[in-house]
């Protein structure tokens, strides 16, 4: 009713100042930006939509990266879901476990104990890896890959024109000085992106917890598979038979680890004769055995490396030197005298099943 009248005054008043005003173009547009102006507030305050509070609440405490990561076009949309219950509170891959929790106490649920997944490059030629032509062209790998696969004799692997590194919305990937892409692990959110544009499809999710890893996706014969590249894997099997819990196999001459499986125990990188194979394990637990011990040599027969000895019916001992930190022994002592100590962090949360 106000601008109504503000517009009717305009429009009949007689007096010579508003005419003088009027006529001067600046004041005109004045008034109609205005007028204008008023009308949008008027109808945005009518027309506007309530939102859900419990909705605002769960989007004020997300990250706000907006990356899809979630499976979701933005944030907002995500925390209308779990508003709705048809996300889990924790589906925000960019979020700390501390959000999470946040997020699940605002909405009265629960987050689950799965481990976070992370990018994992499965690749480590490199500039190790030889060219088999000089490429001229755009330097990204998309376009790399129209020109015969890409300038590498290795179909398979990285062409090291990152744009994995350029669509990453974390910055979480960084070129490596061996012209492979190197995640980190502290900043990657496992949103997928880098996936999406890897035209190799070179890049998969991994448990952040497991730290042994196949650096390579050549799926030739050893001998064809060497020659491109020195760090391919060759089908050797070297590494299926040196694992203590079969959690690796062979598929089209590339060596698969199963992550549900390994207990990054290491021994498989150290047979790998190329070097596909990477023990990213900065340091492992080691096994203690304690004064509750009765020398039953149950630990002894199932230690993959011999690191323990004893004698019957007494306290077995632990070659610290020798040993992986694999816990194969942990769950096998019948008096719950075996203990983990030192590095942990990969082990923790998970129950061994052998």
């Amino acid at each position: 009713m106000n601008i109504l009248m503000l517009i009717h005054e305009i429009l009949i008043s007689g007096q010579e100042s508003l005419i003088e005003s009027v006529s001067n173009p600046a004041i005109v547009l004045g008034v109609m930006g205005l007028i204008l102006g008023l009308g949008l507030a008027f109808a945005a305050k009518k027309l506007a939509v309530e939102r859900d509070p419990l909705v605002e609440k769960i989007n004020s405490l997300l990250p706000g990266a907006n990356c899809g990561g979630c499976g979701y076009p933005g944030c907002m949309q995500f925390a209308e879901a779990v508003a709705k219950g048809d996300a889990p509170a924790d589906g925000c891959l960019a979020a700390s476990a501390e959000i999470n929790q946040q997020v699940a106490d605002a909405v009265g649920g629960e987050i689950s104990d799965s481990v976070r997944l992370i990018a994992l490059v499965h690749c480590n030629g490199g500039h190790s890896a030889m060219d088999e032509f000089e490429y001229h062209g755009p330097e990204d790998c998309v376009s790399a890959t129209m020109i015969m696969g890409g300038q590498k004799t290795c179909s398979y692997g990285c062409l090291g024109f990152g744009d994995c590194v350029i669509v990453c919305p974390f910055d979480a990937i960084k070129m490596g000085e061996n012209g492979v892409p190197v995640v980190d692990k502290a900043a990657c959110t496992g949103c997928g992106k880098c996936i999406e544009i890897c035209p190799k499809n070179i890049i998969k999710l991994w448990p952040v917890n497991r730290e042994v890893v196949v650096a390579c996706s050549s799926l030739d014969k050893g001998a064809y598979a060497r020659k491109a590249c020195p760090m391919a894997c060759i089908g050797c099997r070297k590494c299926e038979k040196a694992c203590p819990v079969e959690a690796i196999t062979i598929d089209d001459f590339l060596a698969v680890i199963d992550p549900e499986k390994c207990i990054n125990c290491g021994l498989c990188a150290t047979e790998c004769p190329t070097g596909a194979i990477l023990d990213n394990a900065v340091a492992r637990p080691k096994v203690y055995i304690d004064s509750s011990c009765i020398g039953c040599s149950i630990c002894a027969k199932i230690c993959p490396v011999n690191a323990i000895s004893g004698e019957l019916k007494e306290r077995y001992e632990v070659d610290s030197d020798m040993c992986i930190g694999c816990g194969l022994c942990l769950p096998k002592c019948p008096k719950n005298s075996i203990n983990m100590i030192g590095a942990i962090s990969y082990q923790q949360n998970r129950e061994y099943q052998l």
